[in-house]
């Protein structure tokens, strides 16, 4: 059973789309699994100023990118880097079990999207 926190970020999510020319873009999927998930960063002055998402995938997928995405948003590069997976489940009250599996995916296109980033320093 998912928690009302899950079902409230699938059934509303936050800050989905692209951003414009944005300054970091990282992708994550699995073509298995069918999830596939983009996560799109604005940078100012090191701060994530925008983090919006594009999920293709299940309910943890979608919750979780969502919730990645608001933990993000607003934080410097540094802090956002040290967000964990416990960070995540325990912003959306816990996952069954097995659900866990994917609770990273989301988090891993963060860290992709601010290595891209970092890799192209556009700030």
């Amino acid at each position: 059973m998912y928690s009302k926190k899950v079902i409230e970020q699938f059934t509303n999510p936050l800050n989905v789309g692209t951003i414009e020319n944005a300054d970091g873009i990282g992708e994550v999927g699995s073509t298995v699994d069918g999830d596939i998930i983009t996560i799109y960063l604005k940078v100012d002055n090191g701060v994530l100023s925008e983090v919006k998402f594009k999920t293709f995938g299940c309910v943890v997928a979608i919750s979780t990118s969502t919730i990645v995405t608001q933990l993000a948003k607003g934080k410097t590069i540094e802090e956002a880097q040290k967000i964990t997976n416990d960070d995540v489940l325990n912003a959306l009250d816990g996952l069954p079990e097995g659900k866990d599996r994917c609770s990273g995916f989301a988090l891993d296109a963060l860290n992709k999207a601010i290595d891209n980033y970092i890799e192209f320093k556009k700030d």
